[in-house]
């Protein structure tokens, strides 16, 4: 059985940030994932069709776009540090 890398415990930086928190960060990630493939395949589209290039559409765009999942980028951004999670964007407040 494969495990999930990074844990929980890791991305939650031992207790720092509940998972609530850690879920809403990763879609946030993820959302930012998915707006960057869009522009890349915008971008790929409009030189085809164009024909500024050879290349196919796969090969204008990233790798880890084409092969990977946004929710997984997410989170090993998250992880890798290359996205954090602010603070002061988490609402702590619960009115009813």
């Amino acid at each position: 059985m494969k495990m999930i890398a990074p844990s929980v415990d890791e991305l939650t930086h031992q207790n720092q940030y509940n998972r609530y928190t850690l879920v809403i960060a990763v879609a946030k990630c993820a959302r930012m994932v998915t707006d960057e493939y869009v522009s890349q395949r915008e971008t790929a589209e409009r030189m085809l069709a164009n024909k500024e290039t050879d290349k196919s559409l796969a090969a204008l765009i990233k790798k880890d776009f084409r092969d990977e999942k946004a929710v997984r980028i997410g989170i090993n951004r998250l992880h890798s540090g290359e996205y954090r999670i602010d603070d002061n964007s988490i609402d702590t407040t619960i009115s009813y």
